[in-house]
């Protein structure tokens, strides 16, 4: 080898050790990541503590990618009369591609959340209050009228359960990261 391909050799063995491996790309706080959750979350039926997986995550500068995030279900609030369906997911860890771990805390920053229409339970219920209004006051159209909307506004009041569906896309963000030790 000549000295002018030893210099070279030199040169690109030192610019190499700056450059960055995909595979093992860290993460740290304020790390994004966005992949597809592999199964229904729903308000109806969730329960605290239930665990919940996240398949082919990348971060949105590829950096990571392949990589499964682990996390579990921290709040449900069922849906009810005034009170409308709500989930909230925490994630506990992510396993990259490269086979490293990290336990990490973050929360969903967006999320496709699907809520039910309430019109078919608001015709439903006012069509049964003007049945009702009409037998319990049989004067004139005054108590199906009132009927009507004393039914509507009662369902108009009940709130519906949201969905998560599977395969939906995510994004998370992590708070805080810290890589585990391979075994």
């Amino acid at each position: 080898m000549n000295m002018i391909q030893r210099i070279l050799a030199t040169a690109m063995t030192g610019a190499l050790m700056f450059v960055p491996s995909l595979s093992s790309a860290a993460i740290s706080p304020g790390t994004s990541l966005v992949g597809s959750i592999d199964q229904d979350l729903t308000s109806a039926n969730a329960t605290v503590g239930e665990p919940f997986t996240i398949s082919n995550v990348h971060s949105p500068d590829n950096h990571i990618t392949g990589a499964t995030i682990y996390g579990h279900v921290s709040k449900v609030q069922r849906a009810g009369q005034g009170t409308p369906g709500a989930i909230e997911l925490e994630i506990d860890r992510v396993h990259t591609r490269a086979g490293n771990d990290y336990q990490v805390q973050g929360y969903i920053s967006d999320a496709k959340v699907i809520t039910k229409s309430n019109l078919t339970k608001e015709a439903v219920a006012g069509l049964a209050g003007a049945v009702l209004g009409s037998i319990l006051m049989r004067k004139n159209g005054t108590g199906a009228l009132l009927g009507a909307a004393g039914g509507y506004l009662y369902a108009k009041n009940n709130r519906q359960n949201v969905t998560i569906p599977q395969g939906s896309a995510i994004t998370t963000k992590v708070s805080v990261a810290r890589r585990q030790a391979q075994h």
